[in-house]
């Protein structure tokens, strides 16, 4: 049996093992999810909410921007609180004010140690008790809680409608006045708060924790770090430098592999030019112009953090409020990278055979176009949902699903599946020949296809919830498309172009990269697939979640530590030969790839990956840190050097201006490191300090967030943001000058 045989069996039972057991999880968190009742209602019978109020409020919360107004379970925006966190702090300390009122005569922060520890006893046997009956549907709460909820549902509304004594906490949370604008959508919103944050404190039935695995964390309701949290950590970690060391002595046993003589000229010289690979260049245009304009609302976005209602005294926030602006930001990473990335596939392809297809140019072109609908008209929809201007329902189509990452309205993801398809059927036709022939380049091409279906595919898993799903199920769907879709097979789509594209310039063996990508692809999903449960420990799920999680998202690091290699061997080839340098820019940036790869989803990633970390840090700056240096640092400078190896093979005999081009380089890669190093991430240690001293709650306070010197670490923000945005809008010229000014 050959090697080559041996690793596709073992990609077939990496994959076939790993989704039975993440589909397992599937079906035990329908099963075992934070129940929504049919009634809420006092021990004397009066009913508080209903099962209609909790998911309208839950449409509602979505509407408004959901994920992207503060968080719910530490998932989402980090410029207004996480509500479960805050309502559960809030709604403790009234009732055991109303404790120490009836039993003492005085408030609970007067009274002495002792009484505060009986009072404090006295609430966690309310809170903690889980009085939800399956056989009447119906949460049955006490009558001091069901005040609490008055109370707190006065507090919701003034803060989100229009009372002019929050108009200073609406500035701090980036809330517009009258964001919502009916008492009635709000009485329902804060029943949705009620719920979610019922499901933090209230204890799975036969246990002794929470639905949320005890998160946030709050002593006065007993909400603490769990035995579990500890020991799956540790045995993370464990875990964790075992594999690096097999890793690294199974590299230095098989050494670095055949080394390949660089041809002495450019083989895709020789090359045919196809028709559609020379329509690929507008797709280009469209991902410059989205970098733009998603820097610039990058920069929009983090100022309402120092000033939440506008942008340097011109009342923004009127027009543009935060939930749009980092809606769009958000968004438009995904769309541009994507569109990077389904547009260098589309010029390898033909590449490869030499011609295109019949009718391949008018669906270049068809896509471009459906693209072009996909984003301007989620875009719009997602404002016109925010801007309360759609029905709950019509919202849910065409506006604002509320789900960070996959806030378009459902037509727009159905309308952006189809699309995929059609460019995976863009990509097959040129390639099926090739196969057919069983070329060297098979297996390569092969993997590359499958990592192409996977991108069309596991889109789709956006379409398994409905508007009003539990937000469990919910979750767990939509972490399918945040980290199998974006951070999984994305992750593989990279790895097989690069592979290839160093196969077209003669630079690697095709049997060399074909082995490598296929024991690339079984390592990084070996961990890649389970460790999705990591980013679902606190979301209503299983508790055997955590064990797995843990396990398997510690194998998501493994591969990186060896990242250094990888960049030295770009390097090297980049220096194979004097016609190799022409590719010089787009090698250097696969290199920038590597070195993201090992500092934002290696090392940061790992700051926010054992569960008693996350347990503190879930929902702090030290996520936005992670996420910036990995999206935008891994998957972004792909997109950016896949672009520039495309445009390099389309304009062959135009010389590039090398100094131009060193300063897009470093102005990125400086830019996005000040940013990371100068703010995010003092910031998020600052928080992270917070939390485990005081709470969630007081982590992304106001009184917090608000300090002098943490304002002054947000304004740090600024140096590294405007070195980053010279270098976007750099690149955003050299490709239309080179684009439209320079003929091949």
């Amino acid at each position: 049996m050959t090697k080559e045989k041996k690793l596709w069996i073992g990609f077939a039972l990496v994959m076939g093992i790993s989704f039975a057991i993440l589909g397992y999880f599937g079906y035990e968190i329908y099963q075992q999810a934070p129940p929504i009742p049919q009634r809420i209602m006092t021990n004397n019978g009066e009913v508080i909410f209903t099962d209609t109020d909790i998911k309208d409020g839950q449409n509602i919360w979505q509407s408004l921007g959901g994920q992207q107004v503060g968080s719910i379970w530490g998932h989402g925006a980090y410029v207004a609180p996480d509500w479960t966190a805050d309502w559960l702090h809030r709604e403790a300390l009234y009732i055991l004010d109303k404790y120490a009122a009836t039993t003492y005569n005085s408030t609970f922060k007067a009274i002495g140690d002792e009484e505060k520890a009986a009072l404090q006893i006295r609430l966690q046997k309310d809170v903690r008790k889980n009085t939800y009956d399956p056989n009447t549907q119906t949460i049955t709460i006490s009558d001091e809680r069901a005040e609490a909820i008055v109370y707190l549902s006065s507090y919701y509304e003034g803060l989100f409608m229009d009372a002019p004594e929050f108009d200073q906490l609406r500035h701090d949370y980036a809330i517009p006045k009258s964001a919502i604008k009916d008492v009635e959508r709000m009485r329902k919103m804060n029943a949705f708060f009620f719920w979610a944050t019922w499901a933090t404190v209230t204890e799975r039935p036969n246990s002794i924790i929470s639905y949320t695995h005890n998160w946030p964390s709050e002593e006065l309701v007993g909400n603490t770090a769990t035995k579990d949290l500890l020991v799956w950590s540790g045995v993370s970690v464990i875990l964790l430098i075992l594999c690096i060391g097999i890793l690294v002595f199974y590299h230095v046993k098989s050494g670095e592999g055949e080394e390949l003589e660089a041809p002495a000229h450019d083989p895709l010289l020789k090359e045919a030019m196809t028709p559609s690979m020379y329509r690929i260049k507008k797709y280009f245009w469209v991902v410059s112009l989205l970098i733009l304009l998603q820097v610039i609302l990058g920069v929009v976005t983090a100022h309402y953090g120092v000033e939440g209602n506008g942008f340097f005294g011109i009342p923004l926030d009127r027009i543009l409020p935060y939930s749009v602006t980092r809606t769009w930001h958000t968004q438009l990473a995904i769309f541009w990278i994507a569109t990077a990335w389904l547009a260098t596939g589309l010029y390898i392809a033909p590449a490869v055979s030499g011609k295109d297809p019949k009718f391949q140019v008018v669906g270049v072109n068809f896509l471009f176009i459906a693209l072009l609908i996909i984003v301007l008209g989620s875009m719009a929809g997602q404002w016109m949902g925010v801007m309360q201007k759609l029905n709950l329902v019509d919202n849910f189509w065409f506006g604002h699903q509320g789900y960070e990452y996959v806030d378009l309205g459902r037509f727009w993801q159905i309308f952006l599946l189809i699309g995929l398809f059609l460019w995976l059927a863009l990509m097959v036709r040129p390639l099926l020949p090739i196969i057919r022939q069983k070329t060297p380049e098979k297996n390569l091409i092969i993997m590359f296809l499958i990592s192409c279906t996977a991108i069309a595919s596991f889109y789709g898993a956006g379409l398994m919830w409905e508007r009003q799903t539990n937000l469990a199920i919910a979750e767990y769907w939509r972490w399918w498309v945040v980290h199998l879709w974006v951070e999984g097979f994305f992750e593989v789509f990279a790895t097989v172009v690069i592979a290839f594209l160093f196969v077209r310039l003669g630079l690697l063996k095709t049997k060399t990269a074909t082995i490598n990508v296929i024991f690339s692809t079984i390592i990084f999903l070996t961990g890649g697939i389970i460790g999705t449960c990591h980013h679902l420990y606190f979301s209503g799920t299983p508790t055997s979640v955590m064990a797995f999680g843990a396990t398997f998202s510690a194998l998501e690091i493994v591969p990186l530590v060896l990242i250094g290699y990888e960049a030295f061997n770009n390097y090297k080839l980049s220096q194979a030969n004097n016609w190799v340098r022409a590719y010089k820019w787009p090698i250097y940036f696969m290199i920038a790839v590597a070195f993201w790869n090992f500092l934002g989803a290696g090392v940061f990633g790992f700051i926010i990956n054992p569960p008693i970390a996350l347990y503190y840090i879930q929902g702090l700056n030290t996520t936005p840190l992670h996420a910036h240096t990995a999206l935008f640092g891994v998957y972004g400078m792909l997109g950016i050097g896949l672009m520039l190896f495309v445009l390099r093979s389309l304009y062959r005999s135009e010389m590039w201006n090398e100094k131009y081009l060193r300063f897009i380089f470093w102005s990125l890669n400086i830019g996005l490191l000040a940013m990371s190093l100068l703010s995010l991430l003092p910031i998020g240690i600052w928080q992270a300090i917070e939390s485990i001293e005081h709470g969630m709650w007081y982590a992304r306070s106001s009184e917090l967030m608000q300090q002098p010197a943490m304002i002054t670490l947000k304004w740090l923000r600024a140096i590294g943001d405007t070195v980053f945005g010279i270098g976007a809008l750099a690149l955003c010229w050299f490709v239309f000058v080179l684009t439209l000014r320079k003929k091949n």
